[in-house]
């Protein structure tokens, strides 16, 4: 009796151990979408790195959205609600320019957690209470400014400059063109025009026939690879150039000496940031995702094998 006691014992422990191991594997991960504007673009390399590396971490299922360039603020919504009837528990979002933008995220926010990445929902950061993940935009611009104000030792009273974005009407840019303008127009520089929001038909031409500016600044990636390669091919009438980049590219750009100084901003902390809140709030009724405010690194042609910028470059080459 004793012998048979302990055979039934240790074969219950043996079921008990195979039921455990099958639900663990059919274990249900959870799932976030990520809709970010023309996700393919190399700019995000950086960002996408840090989403996989949370994901592993947090043990979660993480989703690129495929998306093109220019999303409608309602495009942006119907996607997201088809990642919401597709199984996706959380969402995080580039939002894009618009009016309504912040009254669609409030509709979704009923529905699945939403962290913001780049920026956040509307210029005023009191007002909004989705959670973002973003650099300091209007720190990023000013850096710039003070960048070609340390390389002309302050004087650039009258000297003329030409602003262009590829991103018209984001809050992101609206930021880094406000804290650029702080400095220039305190010391004496003038902008002569600025370009926004210009389409792929017109990058061939667009910066070639401004006037002439003593110096091009470039507001994100997309213009600043622009602003490069219309310098690398003489026709920026000898304008310098100083921008915000995050791709390699971008980086490109500086090495070859068409670019001055390139404001990397912290992707890869951005994305692993972002998803880390919000898998965190997952199962968590009281756990909502925080916002937070990743750095930027300032680059020149010289210092652009320093160690700490070359962590940087390998999460923009993952």
């Amino acid at each position: 009796m004793f012998v048979l006691t302990e055979a039934v014992l240790a074969v219950l422990v043996v079921m008990t151990a195979i039921a455990m191991l099958r639900g663990k594997s059919g274990e249900k991960h959870s799932k976030i979408s990520v809709i970010i504007q023309d996700s393919d673009d190399n700019q995000w390399a950086a960002f996408k790195y840090g989403l996989r590396m949370a994901a592993q971490d947090q043990n979660v299922e993480m989703f690129v959205v495929s998306t093109g360039e220019m999303l409608s603020a309602e495009e942006e919504y119907e996607a997201v609600e088809y990642e919401i009837e597709n199984g996706a528990d959380a969402v995080i979002l580039q939002p894009v320019p618009g009016e309504d933008m912040e009254e669609l995220l409030n509709r979704i926010e009923k529905k699945v957690p939403v962290t913001l990445v780049e920026q956040p929902a509307s210029e005023d950061y009191t007002v909004s209470k989705i959670p973002a993940v973003h650099p300091d935009n209007y720190a990023m611009g000013k850096a710039l400014a003070e960048e070609l104000l340390r390389d002309y030792s302050g004087k650039i009273k009258g000297k003329t400059v030409g602003i262009v974005s590829g991103q018209g009407g984001s809050i992101a840019v609206l930021e880094r063109e406000k804290g650029l303008c702080s400095i220039l127009e305190d010391n004496g520089a003038e902008v002569s025009w600025t370009v926004s929001g210009f389409s792929t038909e017109e990058e061939e031409y667009i910066l070639e026939i401004k006037a002439k500016a003593d110096f091009v600044i470039a507001l994100d990636d997309d213009s600043l690879v622009l602003a490069g390669k219309t310098a690398s091919a003489n026709n920026l009438h000898g304008a310098l150039v100083y921008g915000i980049g995050n791709s390699m590219e971008a980086v490109y750009c500086l090495d070859t000496g068409f670019v001055r100084c390139l404001v990397v901003p912290d992707d890869f902390t951005m994305g692993y940031r972002s998803l880390t809140e919000t898998a965190e709030s997952l199962g968590h009724i009281f756990r909502r995702p925080q916002s937070r405010t990743v750095s930027f690194t300032v680059m020149r042609r010289d210092t652009l094998f320093l160690k700490e910028n070359q962590e940087i470059l390998f999460t923009m080459s993952q």
